[in-house]
């Protein structure tokens, strides 16, 4: 596993919002394209982690770009459009909750933004990853930004693009699973959520049973036998 040198950068220099000079300077030195990656659904009880990579265009940058989890439901709908049709390159790709379970979160994550990556119709010279770590086996150079998707629009747009295409998977396992209100929580552990598995148990190949309250549960009942 490939662990970058820290990045971090203190809070006051953080921008208001994410811009496009660290996929500028890399232009400079010749890395272009730019593709930044960023991922959804660490948390969530149910549900596979989506990850999205982006390589936006620098003639034509969408407006509103953000760091998804500080936007709007409406802002993140309205963003997400303006990035399809701006962005030169869009790949999206998931890990089910079945292989979240057979690995880690974090290893799950890193994979998902690494098929996102090998997805995008452009192939790019330098990957922005959001976090610590840069997903193993790029065909490129990579880079980890701590918050990265408040510092680089290309990561920000992914962010975007990897959280609304999460939701709207996680609205259409509502409809297989009416009673758990996927629609309202997209898999996160909410009191509605929690009371449901309490009641129904767990849905087969889309909760994520190495994740509490599961694995106690689990533990409970090896202890018991």
């Amino acid at each position: 596993m490939t662990r970058a040198r820290s990045d971090s950068p203190p809070l006051f220099d953080l921008p208001l919002r994410p811009d496009f000079s660290a996929e500028l300077r890399a232009r400079g030195r010749g890395q272009w394209p730019v593709a930044g990656t960023d991922e959804a659904g660490r948390g969530p009880l149910a549900g596979p982690v989506v990850a999205a990579a982006v390589i936006l265009d620098p003639d034509r940058i969408p407006g509103g770009l953000d760091d998804s989890k500080r936007m709007t439901l409406a802002a993140r709908e309205a963003a997400y459009e303006r990035i399809i049709a701006c962005a030169l390159a869009i790949g999206v790709a998931s890990v089910c909750a079945v292989s979240i379970d057979c690995s880690d979160i974090r290893k799950a994550s890193l994979e998902a933004m690494r098929r996102a990556v090998a997805a995008l119709a452009l192939p790019p010279l330098l990957v922005l990853a959001d976090g610590r770590d840069i997903p193993p086996g790029l065909a490129c150079e990579g880079r980890a930004l701590v918050k990265g998707d408040q510092r680089s629009q290309s990561i920000a747009a992914a962010s975007i693009v990897a959280k609304v295409s999460r939701d709207r998977l996680m609205a259409r396992c509502a409809h297989r699973h009416p009673d758990y209100g996927f629609e309202h929580h997209a898999g996160y552990g909410t009191e509605k959520h929690l009371a449901m598995i309490a009641l129904s148990g767990a849905v087969p190949g889309l909760h994520r049973m190495s994740f509490s309250p599961f694995n106690a549960r689990a533990a409970l009942i090896e202890a018991a036998e």
